[in-house]
């Protein structure tokens, strides 16, 4: 018999990993997830950041695809909401990474802009050559695309 490729302790996980909120199915889909990625540092930290992750039908042998759907002034992430992921690209994939992985390797480059992981030159060259530009930069981006954290006690 086959295993079903994607089980419900998957989504369990990654719940209970706490990195991610709101996660669930797409339109009940249940190789379409979406949820908001919560940052730690700044200046990202200020907002949360709305993901989908597909899941290819020949799950597990092939890597699911992650995309942004919130706009972040990143250099690892283009403008199109692809991210630069090297876990999921075909030639590293290991059938044995969990969703929860990916999950948490999306919040590491988050957290901390890789310049051996760069999808928009020019914000790599930007944070190398001018910080204090690119950060004032991406913290006027968050204020004005990110979601609200929904982890933010109201007053």
């Amino acid at each position: 018999a086959l295993t079903p490729p994607l089980s419900p302790q998957e989504m369990e996980e990654a719940r209970r990993w706490g990195g991610a909120r709101e996660l669930r199915p797409l339109g009940g889909d249940v190789r379409r997830w979406e949820g908001l990625v919560l940052p730690n540092n700044p200046p990202y930290n200020t907002g949360a950041f709305r993901f989908e992750l597909t899941f290819s039908p020949q799950h597990p042998l092939l890597p699911p695809t992650l995309t942004l759907r919130t706009s972040i002034y990143h250099p690892g992430v283009d403008t199109e909401g692809r991210v630069c992921q090297p876990l999921t690209a075909p030639q590293h994939w290991l059938p044995t990474t969990r969703a929860t992985q990916v999950l948490q390797d999306l919040l590491l480059l988050l957290d901390t802009p890789d310049p051996q992981r760069v999808l928009r030159p020019d914000l790599a060259r930007e944070l190398q050559e001018q910080p204090e530009v690119f950060w004032r930069r991406a913290e006027e981006h968050t204020r004005r695309h990110a979601e609200p954290r929904p982890d933010t006690p109201s007053p």
